[in-house]
Parts: C-alpha cells; sequence; structure tokens
C-alpha cells in the first residue's frame, strides 16, 4: 500500500466536503485528487516542494495551491469537518517539541516568535500543544515556540469542549488552570508537583489513559514533515498538522 495516496474512502469524505466549500474550486475531481497527494507526498516523505517528482504535478503549482487553501481556511475546516462525534469521557492534553531546520528561519517581515519559533535546551524548533479525545484523537492545536511553557496554552486548549475530565501531567499543576477546568463542571486528573505543601489527590486510574496523547503524537511524527520542520511560516506548519489530524481521524 502507497502511504502517499490517499485510499478512496478519504477521497469521497474530502470530495463532499470541498464540493460544499465556497472558497474552493474543485475543476476535475482526478486532477484535485493528485493535488491532495501530491501535499501528502510531501507530508510523508519530508522531501522539499521543489523535489515533487513530476508524475505528481508541477511543484509551484502544488505549493500555490497549497499556500492558497491555507489562507482561505480550508485545512483547518477540512479537520473541523471530520471532527464530528468525539468522546468526551475525557481529554488529554500535552505538548512535543519539534525541532526546526535552519531553513524554517528568515520568514519575510516577521518575528520567530511570531512565527512559533524559538530556541530552548533542545535546540531550534516548535512546540505543538495539543488536546484529544479520550480515543488519542485530535481536537485542537496551538503552536509556540520551543521555550514556552505547557500551562501558558492550557485553557486555550481545552476550549469549550463539554468534556467530563481533562487529563494531563506535571506541567499542568497550576491551582488557576484546575480551578478553570473544575468551574467548568469537569475533573481535573492532573498529579501535583512534588513541591506543593499539600498535594491534590487524584484518580490514578483514570490517570493512565493518558499514554494515548503520547501514542498521538508518535503517529504524527511518522510523518517527516512533521517531525522536523521545514516551513518558514507556522500557518504553513499548522496546515501540514490539520491534514495529518484529517488522517487520523478517517484512519
Amino acid at each position: 500500500m502507497d502511504r502517499s495516496l490517499l485510499t478512496d474512502e478519504q477521497w469521497a469524505v474530502i470530495l463532499a466536503f470541498l464540493l460544499r466549500h465556497p472558497h474552493v474550486y474543485v475543476g476535475n475531481p482526478l486532477t484535485c485528487r493528485a493535488f491532495l497527494e501530491a501535499v501528502l507526498w510531501v507530508l510523508r516523505s519530508g522531501g522539499q516542494w521543489r523535489l515533487l517528482p513530476a508524475a505528481r504535478g508541477a511543484w509551484n503549482h502544488v505549493f500555490k495551491r497549497f499556500a492558497r487553501w491555507q489562507r482561505r481556511g480550508v485545512w483547518a475546516e477540512l479537520q473541523a469537518h471530520v471532527v464530528r462525534d468525539p468522546d468526551l469521557q475525557q481529554m488529554l492534553i500535552d505538548s512535543t517539541v519539534v525541532r526546526a531546520h535552519p531553513c524554517a528561519a528568515g520568514a519575510e517581515q516577521s518575528s520567530a516568535e511570531a512565527e512559533a519559533l524559538g530556541r530552548s535546551r533542545g535546540g531550534f524548533g516548535t512546540k505543538i500543544h495539543a488536546v484529544t479525545d479520550a480515543l488519542g484523537n485530535p481536537l485542537v492545536f496551538v503552536l509556540t515556540g520551543g521555550p514556552a511553557s505547557d500551562i501558558g496554552q492550557a485553557e486555550r486548549l481545552i476550549g469549550a469542549f463539554p468534556a467530563h475530565a481533562v487529563i494531563g501531567d506535571k506541567g499542568y499543576d497550576s491551582d488557576a488552570f484546575v480551578k478553570v477546568v473544575e468551574e467548568r463542571g469537569m475533573q481535573a486528573i492532573i498529579p501535583p508537583r512534588s513541591n506543593r505543601l499539600n498535594p491534590r489527590v487524584y484518580d490514578r486510574h483514570l490517570y493512565k489513559e493518558r499514554h494515548l496523547v503520547e501514542c498521538f503524537f508518535n503517529k504524527i511524527k511518522h510523518y517527516r514533515r512533521i517531525f522536523s520542520r521545514f516551513e518558514k511560516t507556522a500557518h504553513h506548519f499548522m496546515a501540514f498538522l490539520h491534514l495529518v489530524a484529517f488522517l487520523i481521524w478517517t484512519r
């Protein structure tokens, strides 16, 4: 099986979505599918746009269409299209750092911070903050520079999802965040830091489910364009994340 090709089932979902999208001209469905599979080749292989095989299409045309879809919100809406019935028994929250290639630096008229790039102990990179449903399927992404804290994005990540519980590691042990979670009627399954004078009690059995968000990060790093960041702009890197999220939801 060629993993740089869409399955017929995935293409059927995408085509139905695109035909109803007000900012997308599908044209010849076969040509449109070839474009998506060219983007998937770049995502899977991590290859440069200029190295796109000629059989996949003209690299510059593929890249410009990819960028145009990003500006029009198509990739984000594609992910949202398949996130229709998440298992909200609990939400799993975590982050991972990806190293940035030197070519990711130097976006025009933009700072490294604005493009979610930063230098930490692990080097120059981007931190992907994510929240998944109880089955480890992605709901929301936030990008920051590598040195950013996990807790700084926690409230933004959980949004307004009506889950029964939020599961996170010690990086999310904050009185303010726990209060937000509990005020929304959810249980905070977050172990206390070792330096707490009065450690909170948490459900240790339910906490074991947190491994599913770690499994999710492992899955997305099989896509080489995610494993290492090559994109100069955070918007383009996020577009690839939205496509990966769609692929996971429809696998």
